[in-house]
């Protein structure tokens, strides 16, 4: 996440600015074009000195809400997190040595939501903890079938 320089002036306007320059009319465009890239480093590639981490967040929010698309947003934001932080997939056996990473990518997943779905990221991150997917499951972008079927749309 950039330093201060990233708060200062209008960043919404400056973080769409950055987005028509390079050929799209919405975040979430930029964003779908990059999937699985973590929201950090969209927003390196979008300034590097000057936006941030969580303005890439709060700008496709509320692109989200605005097309009702919050869970399909919820979902990608896991995409984001899990090619982050378990680069190599979903681990084999869930055990000591990487039990707290999979829990910091769900806790993460699940501060991250709004309020509006934290229940259903909360029952969607026990069943994968229940039943772990696949070795190595990294699902390439929101439409993941597995993670549709833990968390399905609901929005009009």
């Amino acid at each position: 996440m950039s330093g201060g320089q990233a708060w200062r002036d209008n960043w919404v306007a400056r973080l769409y600015e950055r987005v028509r320059e390079r050929g799209y009319d919405s975040l979430t465009a930029f964003a779908e074009a990059r999937p699985g890239v973590p929201l950090d480093s969209l927003a390196e590639e979008l300034g590097k000195d000057d936006v941030a981490g969580l303005q890439v967040f709060r700008g496709l929010l509320a692109e989200a809400e605005r097309s009702h698309r919050v869970t399909r947003f919820v979902r990608d934001v896991l995409v984001r997190e899990l090619a982050e932080s378990l680069p190599d997939g979903w681990p084999a056996v869930l055990d000591d040595a990487n039990r707290g990473e999979v829990a910091l990518v769900l806790g993460t997943w699940t501060a991250d939501t709004p309020e509006t779905h934290k229940e259903r990221v909360r029952k969607a991150g026990d069943a994968l903890l229940a039943t772990s997917p696949p070795p190595g499951w990294r699902p390439l972008g929101p439409d993941d079938e597995l993670l549709r079927t833990l968390l399905p749309d609901e929005e009009a």
